[in-house]
């Protein structure tokens, strides 16, 4: 085969290191925008943002060229910079070390982009805890509770 094609959908999560200030909620738009436009330079085709004030939700098509790993990477060390030129309290911002990535059918693209703009809805009724050890056990991932959750 002459050209190589590929259209993987993930939808990646990431939380803010327990230590760390939560993103307060006025600055939540333009940290989505700042994260979407990131992924976009680096190559990603399409892009949804969202979550909550101490957790994002990133549903994208990766680009070929970088692994999920170093997506993730660029995309929480760039914004992690940004962050903290917005205002003082965001001088030692930090997200965890880890991450979620799980694949998702061209035919959930709607349903996960829908569940990632309700962020807000999803947690009056779950707390994020119990919202990504639902995705944990969905994709059959095995993990230990005590680490799953520390920075």
């Amino acid at each position: 085969m002459a050209n190589t094609y590929l259209k993987l959908y993930v939808h990646c999560i990431f939380h803010v290191k327990t230590t760390s200030v939560a993103v307060q909620k006025q600055d939540l738009n333009r940290l989505f925008a700042y994260i979407a436009t990131t992924a976009r330079n680096i190559g990603a085709d399409y892009v949804e943002v969202g979550g909550m004030r101490d957790h994002i939700h990133i549903l994208t098509v990766l680009p070929k060229t970088i692994s999920i790993s170093e997506f993730v990477k660029t995309l929480k060390a760039e914004s992690s910079r940004w962050i903290k030129t917005l205002a003082p309290m965001y001088m030692d911002f930090s997200w965890q070390s880890g991450y979620g990535a799980f694949s998702v059918s061209p035919s959930l693209k709607d349903k996960t982009v829908s569940y990632i703009k309700n962020q807000e809805k999803h947690h009056t009724k779950r707390t994020f805890q119990e919202e990504y050890k639902l995705f944990l056990q969905e994709y059959e991932i095995e993990y230990e509770e005590r680490y799953a959750f520390c920075d």
